[in-house]
């Protein structure tokens, strides 16, 4: 093998390792959506409603689909750009090298339950004929004017972006499981006293999971309770039964 053919086959190998080290972080976050969708899943299981399990059963699958697709396309794209070829062609493995220097797109998380078919449920899934679905970026976490997240240690960040996720997505499944009482509760202005078992069970596993940053002045659980089940009107709440640092300030 000459020298030449030597140098295009580490300009080969090395764009291959670009292209999966760049594709490691958007699979990453797809593995930790399927993860948190099915401890969800399994939370749900223990509830005496079954309906209860639909929204984070829609995740899951979801981020199962969009997973197995992603892997399946960096499968593919190892396979091809590997494939040994005739080692006489210099040209041919020229334009590969050049072509496989530039990365596959990122796979992009799922899209939020909500957004989903029901019917997604009851249609089998064949992931490896999905294509990874493009969404929005993720909202950025709720600050007050006088608090600032990115000032916080990385520790403290990453619990903010989580407990907004996580309260955003126990009102998104509220607001789909109950639609109704969700709309005679904003026309009464009485959504905490009507909904008030969902919003006790959703809190307590807040409280729980976030009671390390419950002192900073922001609160995503009103936050998103305004937004998703009040419409962006906070007097739909009624009174809020729960302690809250941005009220209380």
């Amino acid at each position: 093998m000459t020298e030449r053919q030597k140098s295009l086959d580490r300009s080969l190998e090395d764009a291959v390792s670009r292209a999966l080290r760049d594709n490691l972080v958007p699979l990453q976050r797809t593995a930790n959506d399927l993860q948190q969708a099915y401890a969800d899943l399994v939370a749900a299981c223990s509830s005496s409603r079954p309906s209860n399990a639909l929204p984070a059963m829609l995740r899951a699958q979801t981020a199962a689909s969009a997973l197995a697709a992603g892997l399946s396309v960096l499968s593919n794209f190892v396979a091809v750009a590997l494939k040994p070829r005739d080692t006489g062609d210099e040209d041919d493995q020229t334009s590969t090298a050049t072509a496989v220097a530039e990365p596959e797109a990122e796979v992009e998380p799922p899209p939020p339950a909500e957004e989903l078919p029901v019917a997604a449920v009851e249609t089998p899934v064949h992931a490896a004929t999905i294509e990874p679905p493009e969404v929005a970026e993720p909202e950025p976490a709720v600050e007050t004017p006088a608090f600032d997240v990115a000032s916080l240690p990385s520790d403290q960040q990453d619990l903010h972006r989580r407990a907004n996720r996580v309260a955003k997505v126990a009102m998104q499944d509220i607001k789909l499981l109950r639609p109704k009482d969700v709309r005679l509760g904003c026309e009464h202005k009485d959504i905490c006293v009507r909904l008030r078992t969902d919003l006790d069970k959703a809190r307590k596993e807040y409280d729980r999971r976030f009671r390390a940053i419950q002192d900073h002045p922001v609160d995503y659980f009103h936050h998103w309770a305004v937004e998703i089940l009040g419409g962006g009107d906070p007097e739909t709440l009624g009174e809020y039964p729960y302690p809250s640092p941005v009220l209380r300030h």
